[in-house]
C-alpha cells in the first residue's frame, strides 16, 4: 500500500512538474509531515530551504522582469508571492494534501475550510484568510527536494516549478493590504475612519466612518485576520456608499 502511494506521488509531481527525481526519497520526503512517527524523515527542515530558494527564484524573477521598479515595490511583489496563502493555494489546487503523509487530527477539516475561503477571493486574499501553514510547507519542501536532487541548480528548480506556481502576482494584479487601503480612501475622501478592537471579547473589529458603523470583520483563530476582514469589508461598503452618493449628486 505504501509503495503504491510513493509511485502515486511520483506520477504526480512528475505530470506537474516534468522534473525526474534521480532520488525518490528526497520526494517522499517533502511529502512526510513531522507528525508522523520518527522512523520517516520529515520535511520539516526541507521546508525551511525551499522558503529560501524560492524567494530567491522569485526574486530573480522579478528583479529583470520589472527593471522600473523599487526595491520596496519588488519586496511587496516577492512577499506576496511567497506568503503561507499564496503556497497552500497551489498546494490545493494541485491536491498535494491528498499525498501528504500526515497525522494531524483536524487536517482534512483544515482544507477543506481553507478551500471554500478561496473561492471568495480567487487570486489572494492579502490578508482575510486563514491559511494552513502545512498546506505551504509542502510546496516549500518539494521545491527544496527538487533543489537538492538536481546538484542544487536555481536555473533547473526555477524551470521545474514555475508553472506549478502560476497565476503568479504581478505589480498590476497586487493589492494593498486591507487596512492600508480603507486608511487611504478614508483620507481621500476626507472621512474619519477607526477600526475598533473587539477581539478579545467577541472575536471581531469594528470600523467606524464618520462615528457610523459600516462594517465588522470576524476570525476565531487570528487577530490579524480579523482585522483585515473587517477593513476589506469597510472599503467595500465606503466605495459603495461614494458610489450612491454620486449618483444621488447627478440627479
Amino acid at each position: 500500500m505504501e509503495e503504491q502511494s510513493f509511485q502515486q506521488r511520483e506520477r504526480l509531481v512528475e505530470e506537474i512538474t516534468g522534473y525526474k527525481f534521480k532520488n525518490p526519497d528526497l520526494l517522499h520526503q517533502a511529502f512526510t509531515h513531522p507528525s508522523v512517527p520518527q522512523n520517516w524523515a520529515s520535511n520539516d527542515r526541507m521546508e525551511y530551504l525551499g522558503d529560501s530558494v524560492l524567494s530567491v527564484m522569485i526574486a530573480k524573477k522579478y528583479y529583470f522582469a520589472y527593471p522600473d521598479l523599487s526595491s520596496k515595490d519588488l519586496t511587496d511583489l516577492r512577499s506576496v508571492n511567497v506568503d503561507t496563502e499564496k503556497l497552500a493555494r497551489v498546494a490545493i489546487k494541485y491536491n498535494f494534501h491528498n499525498h501528504l503523509r500526515c497525522q494531524i487530527q483536524s487536517f482534512n477539516e483544515q482544507v477543506e475550510v481553507f478551500r471554500s475561503a478561496t473561492l471568495e477571493y480567487p487570486l489572494h486574499s492579502f490578508g482575510c484568510i486563514n491559511s494552513p501553514k502545512v498546506l505551504a510547507d509542502i510546496v516549500e519542501a518539494l521545491i527544496a527536494a527538487i533543489y537538492i536532487d538536481c546538484n542544487f541548480s536555481i536555473d533547473i528548480t526555477w524551470q521545474a516549478v514555475k508553472d506549478m506556481l502560476q497565476p503568479l502576482i504581478t505589480p498590476e494584479t497586487l493589492e494593498i493590504q486591507p487596512v492600508t487601503k480603507i486608511m487611504q480612501l478614508c483620507q481621500k475622501n476626507k472621512l474619519k475612519i477607526n477600526i475598533v478592537d473587539n477581539w478579545d471579547k467577541t472575536r471581531e473589529f469594528e470600523c467606524f466612518v464618520d462615528g457610523k458603523s459600516v462594517a465588522k470583520g470576524k476570525s476565531s483563530q487570528n487577530k490579524d485576520t480579523a482585522r483585515n476582514r473587517a477593513a476589506y469589508n469597510a472599503y467595500e461598503q465606503v466605495i459603495e456608499n461614494l458610489r450612491m452618493k454620486t449618483i444621488i449628486k447627478d440627479h
